[in-house]
Parts: structure tokens; sequence; C-alpha cells
């Protein structure tokens, strides 16, 4: 009798669980999320004094919470099909979110629950109709055990379309293995096979054939070794300015918004590099995606120590491809491209290893 009055209350806490494990629960904090962040948006555009800046950097919206929120809702039921494009959302949205330990380091949150996700594919869903979402948000994730899975999908697969998806996504998850002879040969067989079995593909609001073109413009213009392109703008004060301005210098190249995932710490990370390599040949500049007045403000306030091109419609952004955001570039003296990903410990490593050259 003990026994089962103790199996009640652990059976009533998962018909709970199932309960609310449905893609009607999990639709609702995804939409309240994006209505939460929008809302969020907009009052810190409207922000002009220090008073409501403060109140609107206190009002946020937690995604951690959203992300746990979804977590509860699709965990029970990974391996039923329905919790796949739950589960890339879940991915994309976690992506960039970190969380600081009791002795002050900072973390990638949520990494055993991306690990359970990929897990659940690799199990139960390899053979799924519902793979696209799934394929994409895989390859931004960016995990080293996501390559042997979207190989597997775009080999075996029972519809070309997603083999042609999955390819794809392989090929994104290749480009952060550098631009070596074999990673780029791999790289250019899935490109081109996404592109003959799966061009017409709608991927968010571009198509599989978009994506793949943007990405051997990258290969041809925008890899290790090439010299990037000059961009022509103008700053927060209206006036000319240009990439080859910093001809001579180690240049790391930061696209970014205030919006983007973890931007207090992008620009404490920015803004740390600056210092740390001050007096020596070595730039930042900034491609700001923010509106005008924003980016006034922030450069008044001094929230950026560098200078910034105005690009409020992401124009510049798309010379470079740039769909993510935050990217940098480092670059050298000629404006050779050394690195292209994410700001960060590999950025500042290049940097570095670019002015040690210059001694």
């Amino acid at each position: 009798m003990k026994l089962l009055h103790g199996l009640i209350p652990a059976l009533s806490l998962l018909l709970v669980a199932e309960s609310t494990a449905t893609p009607a629960e999990a639709d609702r904090i995804r939409k309240s999320w994006e209505s939460a962040a929008e809302s969020w948006t907009l009052a810190n555009r409207a922000a002009t004094t220090p008073e409501a800046k403060a109140a609107a950097l206190a009002a946020r919206p937690d995604p951690l919470r959203y992300a746990r929120q979804m977590w509860q809702v699709i965990s029970p039921s990974l391996s039923k099909d329905w919790t796949l494009d739950p589960a890339a959302w879940f991915l994309n949205f976690t992506r960039s979110l970190t969380i600081t330990n009791a002795d002050g380091s900072v973390a990638p949150a949520f990494t055993q629950e991306n690990a359970a996700i990929r897990k659940a594919v690799a199990t139960h869903h390899m053979q799924s109709p519902n793979l696209t979402p799934m394929c994409m948000a895989l390859a931004r994730n960016q995990d080293p055990g996501t390559l042997s899975i979207l190989e597997k999908i775009q080999s075996s697969h029972p519809d070309t379309k997603v083999q042609g998806v999955a390819a794809l996504a392989a090929a994104l998850v290749i480009k952060s293995l550098g631009d070596d002879a074999e990673p780029m040969r791999k790289r250019l067989t899935h490109l081109r096979k996404a592109i003959i079995q799966s061009s017409d593909v709608k991927i968010g609001d571009t198509t599989v054939a978009q994506i793949a073109e943007d990405e051997l413009y990258i290969i041809r213009n925008l890899t290790k070794g090439r010299i990037a392109p000059n961009l022509v703008g103008t700053d927060a004060a209206s006036r000319p300015i240009t990439l080859d301005s910093t001809k001579g210098k180690v240049t790391m190249l930061l696209f970014w918004n205030t919006e983007m995932p973890e931007s207090d710490r992008v620009l404490e990370i920015t803004n740390n590099t600056l210092r740390k390599f001050k007096g020596r040949p070595f730039t930042v500049i900034g491609v700001n995606h923010d509106p005008l007045a924003k980016l006034r403000t922030l450069e008044a306030d001094e929230v950026t120590n560098w200078k910034n091109f105005s690009d409020p419609e992401m124009k510049l952004a798309r010379e470079y491809r740039i769909n993510v955001l935050p990217q940098v570039l480092v670059l050298d003296g000629e404006r050779k491209i050394h690195y292209f990903g994410a700001p960060g410990s590999f950025a500042e490593i290049t940097a570095e290893a670019l002015l040690s050259e210059t001694k």
C-alpha cells in the first residue's frame, strides 16, 4: 500500500507532463516569445533617456525561461514526429545562449538537451519526411556529431529533396572545418547535390538555391586568403567611411546589432580585445544594423569604442552574405581574410598571430 501511495503522485506528474506535450503548446510558447521580443524591441528603440533605457533593459524578456518551457513540452516526446519542428526551433533559439557558472566562467546553455535532440533524430527520425527544418537547425548548431547524421540523411533518405536539404546542411557544417582542399571538395560536392535535387525547397524566407548560391559566392570571395571586398558607406554622423581606410592595420570587422543573441557579451568581448591591442596596429570597425538614432546613442554613451558603418537595412551585410548575427572577420593590413566566424577566442587568437608577424 505504501508503494502504491508513492506511485500515485509520480504517475500524476507524468500524466500532467504528457498532457502539456502537444504541438499546440509548443506553438504557444514560440508565439509568446515572439510577441515578448517584439514588444521589447519596440520599447528599446523608443527609449531616449537614461531612465527609459534602464527600464527597457530591465524588462528584456529572458530567453532561458522560454527555452526551458519549450524543453519541458518537447522532451517527453522526442521520439514523436511532431516534435521535429519545435525541436529545430529549440536548437536555433539556444544556439547562442550561455550560462554563468559559480566560478564566473561562461558556458553554452542546454548542451545536454541539444545532444538529446541529436540522439532522437539519429534514433527515430532518419526517414521522416519532415526533416527540412531540423537539418538546417543541426547545421547552424555546429556540433561535431552533426555531420555524420546529415551525411547519412543525404545519402539514404527516401526523398531526394530531403537528401538535397541535408546535403546543403552538411556543406554548412563542413564550412567550419576550414578552407583546405579536402573540406572544400566535400563542401562543393554537397552544394552541387543541393542545387540539383532541392533548388526550389523553401527554407524560411529563402530557398535552397539562394543559400547554395550565397555559399558559392563566399567560397569565391570570402574564404581564408581572399581579399575582403571593400565596403563603402556612412558612419553614425553620416560621414563617408570605407573599409580600405584601415589599410596597414590588422582589422576586426564586426557585423552586429543590439538585438542579436548575447549582444552585451559580444560588445564586452570586442571592447576587451580593443583594449588588449591598444597601441598596436589593430582596429575594430563595426557594421551596425540598428536604426541610425540608436547607433548614435550607443556611440555617445561609449557602449562601443570603435567606428561603425550605419547599415540599418543590412545592405552592406548582404554584400558579405551575412544572415546570422554576430559575425566577425579578421583581416590583415592588405584586407586578406584570415578568419570568418563567430566573435570570441578564435578571432582574438587570429588577430594576435597577425600582430606578432608585424613586429
